[in-house]
């Protein structure tokens, strides 16, 4: 396996859409949608065996101060092989210097933000207005 690293936003939205639907997030419902949504994002970090995409993250962020990381997927047969790591660790390479770095995290995917540092954020509850139905 030889995985890369990419902050390109060149990416084909067929690739996009099959690693969203793979992890079975409603975004890939939306194509256009989500298409325009990773490429305005602050930051984009793709991972690649060869020419297949196989993980993403991005961050919103205001670009001083606070940075939200909102989607951070692997394709589910190259899980737990350390490219969500990879991801968020060059995400948070740019970001390292913040006030503040957040995320929502639900299910399996808690015990994995823990180990890249995140704790939960005192007393507050995560709130939303959600059309999905994934994270419910």
């Amino acid at each position: 396996m030889n995985i890369k690293v990419s902050t390109s936003k060149k990416i084909d939205l067929a690739q996009i859409v099959h690693l969203y639907k793979a992890n079975k997030w409603s975004a890939a419902d939306k194509p256009e949608m989500l298409q325009k949504a990773l490429m305005n994002s602050h930051s984009l970090v793709t991972a690649w065996d060869n020419d297949k995409l196989i993980g993403l993250g991005n961050a919103i962020s205001d670009g001083y101060l606070v940075v939200y990381y909102p989607h951070l997927l692997v394709l589910p047969e190259y899980q737990n092989k350390g490219i969500g790591k990879l991801v968020m660790q060059k995400l948070q390479k740019n970001y390292m210097q913040f006030h503040m770095q957040m995320l929502t995290a639900d299910g399996n995917s808690i015990s994995f933000y823990k180990k890249l540092n995140f704790v939960t954020a005192g007393t507050t509850m995560p709130m939303w207005i959600y059309n999905g139905t994934e994270h419910c």
